[in-house]
């Protein structure tokens, strides 16, 4: 007869997604997803199989938290100033209590060009390629721009947002506001 679980997935697969938050998914080891979840190396195992197994479950998770941001910056139709909101909501639900600063998804992609692990780098490329094409789609609003100017400035608000994922980690709130308005100046 299986043993019972002494713990929930949800509950776990959230401490794990505070330290990949944290740390990246390079220095996360298995040792310190062991301690921080509270459950053995086979209980991890066997319930996620790897470590790429609780990062996916861990993005997953990551993905439900944004998934109201998200879901505002997709339907909204004012375009540059939807994604102006969008870097505000960003900053704001790494500001909440309990989050991390900065994002998972950033510091991730940002390590990307040096995992080894495929499917993660490409989890990585798809979330930002999704990222890109909402931009691109705001920007398009405005029938102004030509098809290369909104490639460009989409180009520019993908760099842009990583550089706002890094600054939220450690820049006072007055700078980050400093940073975005300045950002959309001259989109």
């Amino acid at each position: 007869m299986p043993r019972k679980k002494e713990y929930t997935e949800e509950e776990v697969i959230e401490k794990a997604m505070r330290l990949f938050w944290r740390n990246g998914f390079e220095s996360t080891s298995m040792q310190m997803l062991e301690k921080e979840m509270g459950i053995n190396k086979f209980s991890i195992y066997s319930s996620f199989g790897n470590k790429q197994g609780v990062f996916t479950a861990s993005l997953k998770c990551y993905k439900d938290k944004l998934d109201g941001i998200f879901k505002k910056f997709r339907e909204s139709s004012n375009g540059v100033e939807d994604i102006k909101t969008f870097f505000y909501d960003s900053v704001e639900i790494s500001n909440r209590p309990g989050n991390e600063k900065g994002c998972l998804v950033t510091s991730t992609y940002n390590e990307s060009h040096r995992l080894e692990d495929q499917t993660i780098k490409k989890d990585m490329q798809a979330f930002m390629e999704i990222l890109r094409n909402l931009f691109i789609q705001k920007l398009s609003m405005d029938k102004s721009k030509t098809e290369e100017e909104v490639l460009k400035q989409a180009n520019f608000l993908l760099l842009a947002k990583h550089g706002l994922a890094a600054a939220s980690r450690v820049n006072t709130a007055q700078e980050i506001e400093d940073y975005i308005e300045l950002t959309f100046r001259n989109i």
